[in-house]
Order: structure tokens, then C-alpha cells, then sequence
């Protein structure tokens, strides 16, 4: 696997989505414990602060209906200034209290006969793991011919504060808060921040939140199973390969994300496996091309031509 990196744009061009790092007080600072359950560990490297994003984009074989279904995905990490009272990113700096995140964006695409699905998740993982040691915030959203959902996450007072709004009668609008050790889906960022240094045994854990749109399923959190180790497949290639693994007894799902165990820890491709239609099925993302861009400022016509290279 190749990774390009392009030449930094002027400072000012980078402000549209990748910030300069800050660590100023904020309001409401929460403490964290080694003995926390699920607690997590690790710092960025300097690869995370070129003013730049990684772009990785995947091959996809998606459940859904019972079958498998062809589609891929496009998984960008980046790092910014977000403000924890509000939840936001900061934009404009005029409230100093900013903690830095790692944030994921992960966009996931693929056709169901004649109809096509659209999902995206965002996460935003604070990295001073000493004063926020939860991922703050987590939004998605699904779209298809039916419709349109979305779902939030916040995290205050010690749980998640959740909401849904869903076209589907049974769920429609619905405001819950949730306990909760972790939640599956700010592993992507927990791995590329602590590598190998990741909790492992039985928690509370969030399932992914596509998962619970898409399967509407309850919003709480699921006893879960966690375990790291060398991988010993040969679905997915790359040299030291680690797995994480999520497994849901009471929900007979299982989520395993494979990296790389070097810095940067490169995400080479994870497996969802569980039950649609009566047929366990197992979802399969499996990495293609990677590069580092300020994809923000490459907005012209001109700059569509950079999208051969990530095959989308």
C-alpha cells in the first residue's frame, strides 16, 4: 500500500477542516482512572499534526435482506479543536476552552437491487485521555429510497444522552440516556491512538450505531466480550497484523477490526458478523488505497481527478 502525501496548502487554507491543536481548560474537565472500566490509553504521534487528513478508502460486501450486497467505503481520520460544552468543532476561537479530538468520518455506500443506501457516522475521541477519558460525541445518519434516519450520542453527567429521529412508526422520535463502558463505535479512533494498548474483557458496550439503524434494535448498551491478539487470517494482508474483536453474545454479533501493530496503526479492514433473514452473514471491508491530503482546500474541478486514485 502506497501513501501519497501532498504538499500543505498555506496555513490559511487549512483552517476549513484541520486546526491547530489546543489544550485550554474547559468547564465541567472530568478525571479518569486506570481502573475505569474500558479505559483507554495512548497518545497521537506527530504523523496526526501535518495539517492534513488520511483518506482510506475500501472494498465492501454488506449485509443486508439476507445477502451479501457490493459497495465501499470511505474512512477519514483527522485531528481539530472541539469545544465540550457545546459539542462542536471550533471554529472561530473566541471560546478558549478547546480540547483536541481525533475525529473519524466513515461514509459507507452500497446498492440493494435497484435502491441504493448512504450511511455516515461521525466520532469525535478527545485525546488528553487524563481529562475527557470518553468519546464526547457520535452522530449517524442512513439514507435509501424509503427514507432517512439519524441518531446522536452526547456524552454528559457520565452517560450518553441519545437521540433518534426515524421515519419507521416504531421508533420515530425517541430521547433516552444511556450507561455505558464504551461504545463500539470510537474503536477505529481508540485503535489509532493506543495501538496495542487496549482494554480487554467483558463490558457494557454501545453497539455500532449504523448497526442499530439499520437492524432497528433497542439503543442501550450489550454485554460484550473483548479481546486483542495476532491475527491469523489471510482475508486481510499487511505485515505484524493485530485484531480486536467485539463479540455480543445476547445479540449473536461480532465485530473484528484488523491493524497494523506499528504506528500509525493502520486499520486494514474489519468483518461484522450476524444473523439477517435467518442466514449468518458476515459484512467484509476490506482496505484499498490510503493518502494524506488537506481534502478541504482540493474543492475545484480540477481536483476531481484525485478521486482515480482512491477508486471512487
Amino acid at each position: 500500500m502506497k501513501i501519497i502525501h501532498l504538499f500543505a496548502l498555506a496555513l490559511g487554507l487549512l483552517t476549513a477542516c484541520n486546526t491547530p491543536q489546543t489544550s485550554n481548560e474547559a468547564p465541567n474537565r472530568a478525571s479518569s482512572t486506570d481502573d475505569e472500566p474500558g479505559h483507554f490509553q495512548g497518545e497521537l504521534t506527530e504523523y496526526w499534526y501535518q495539517s492534513k487528513a488520511e483518506i482510506n478508502t475500501y472494498k465492501l460486501e454488506q449485509i443486508r435482506y439476507g445477502e451479501i450486497h457490493p459497495g465501499h467505503v470511505s474512512l477519514i481520520f483527522v485531528t481539530e479543536d472541539f469545544l465540550p460544552g457545546p459539542q462542536v468543532k471550533n471554529d472561530n476561537y473566541t471560546d478558549p476552552n478547546s480540547t483536541p479530538v481525533i475525529k473519524t468520518n466513515l461514509l459507507k455506500r452500497f446498492t440493494t437491487g435497484i435502491y441504493d443506501y448512504s450511511q455516515m457516522t461521525s466520532v469525535f475521541t478527545p485525546t488528553d485521555l487524563g481529562v475527557y477519558p470518553h468519546t464526547l460525541k457520535v452522530t449517524t445518519s442512513v439514507q435509501d429510497w424509503c427514507g432517512q434516519t439519524y441518531t446522536q450520542l452526547n456524552r454528559r453527567g457520565g452517560r450518553y444522552n441519545m437521540q433518534l429521529r426515524s421515519y419507521f412508526e416504531k421508533e420515530g422520535d425517541l430521547q433516552e440516556t444511556l450507561p455505558a463502558d464504551f461504545l463500539e463505535d470510537e474503536l477505529f479512533n481508540r485503535i489509532r491512538v493506543a495501538g496495542e494498548d487496549l482494554p480487554t474483557g467483558t463490558f457494557d458496550v454501545i453497539p455500532s450505531t449504523g448497526y442499530l439503524v439499520m437492524m432497528h434494535k433497542p439503543y442501550e448498551a450489550a454485554r460484550a466480550q473483548v479481546n486483542l491478539g495476532e491475527y491469523a487470517g489471510a482475508r486481510f494482508e499487511g505485515e505484524e497484523l493485530r485484531t480486536y474483536t467485539v463479540s455480543f453474545p445476547g445479540l449473536d454479533r461480532t465485530t473484528e477490526i484488523v491493524f497494523e501493530a506499528a504506528a500509525p496503526h493502520v486499520i486494514r479492514g474489519w468483518t461484522e458478523t450476524y444473523p439477517s433473514r435467518g442466514k449468518q452473514l458476515t459484512t467484509v471491508a476490506t482496505l484499498e488505497k490510503q493518502l494524506t491530503a488537506p481534502y478541504w482546500s482540493q474543492n475545484s474541478l480540477a481536483d476531481g481527478e484525485k478521486r482515480k486514485y482512491l477508486g471512487l
